[in-house]
C-alpha cells in the first residue's frame, strides 16, 4: 500500500535585504529588492501600475571613458509590485517619471535607487572630476537635480 501526504501552505514572501550605497567600480545592476532602496531614498511607494502624469528622459553616464548601461527596473521592486516616482523599465538610459509624486524627483533621487555612491563629487568608488549636465548646461548641485522637465542628463567621473 501507498500513502502519499501533501502539504499545502503559504510561502511568505522573504524579507528585503537593507539598502546599501555601492562604492566600488560598475558593472552596478538593480538593487533585487527594491522596497529597501525607495524606503531608504523616503520615496513614496507606488502601486506597480501608477502611470499619472509620466515624464521619459535619457541619462548616460560614463566611468572613466566607458559607457556604463543603465539596467532595467531601477527604483522597481517586482516582487512586492511597487515602484518609485523615478525607475527604469528597460536597459539603456531611459528613465521614467510617474505618478503623482514624479515632480520633485532628483538625480540624487536616482542614484539611491540604484544603490550607487553619486555625490560630493564621487560616483562609485572614484571621487575627484565629477561632471554632470542638464540638456548641455553645466550643473552645480547634481544630487539636487530635479529630473522632471529634462531631455538629457549626463554623468561623467574620470
Amino acid at each position: 500500500m501507498f500513502a502519499a501526504l501533501l502539504l499545502v501552505g503559504c510561502v511568505g514572501r522573504p524579507d528585503p535585504e537593507p539598502a546599501v550605497l555601492r562604492s566600488t567600480p560598475p558593472p552596478w545592476d538593480a538593487p533585487r529588492d527594491a522596497i529597501s532602496y525607495i524606503q531608504a531614498a523616503g520615496l513614496p511607494e507606488l502601486s506597480l501600475g501608477a502611470d499619472e502624469d509620466p515624464w521619459i528622459l535619457e541619462i548616460s553616464v560614463q566611468y572613466r571613458g566607458e559607457d556604463i548601461e543603465i539596467p532595467a527596473y531601477i527604483g522597481i521592486d517586482r516582487l512586492r509590485a511597487v515602484q518609485a516616482p523615478v525607475h527604469t523599465h528597460e536597459p539603456g538610459g531611459e528613465v521614467w517619471l510617474e505618478g503623482e509624486e514624479d515632480r520633485a524627483s532628483t538625480l540624487g533621487d536616482f542614484f539611491n535607487l540604484w544603490g550607487v555612491r553619486f555625490g560630493d563629487g564621487c560616483l562609485g568608488d572614484v571621487c575627484g572630476d565629477l561632471t554632470v549636465t542638464a540638456d548641455g548646461q553645466p550643473v552645480d548641485a547634481p544630487t539636487e537635480l530635479t529630473l522632471r522637465g529634462l531631455d538629457q542628463v549626463a554623468v561623467s567621473v574620470s
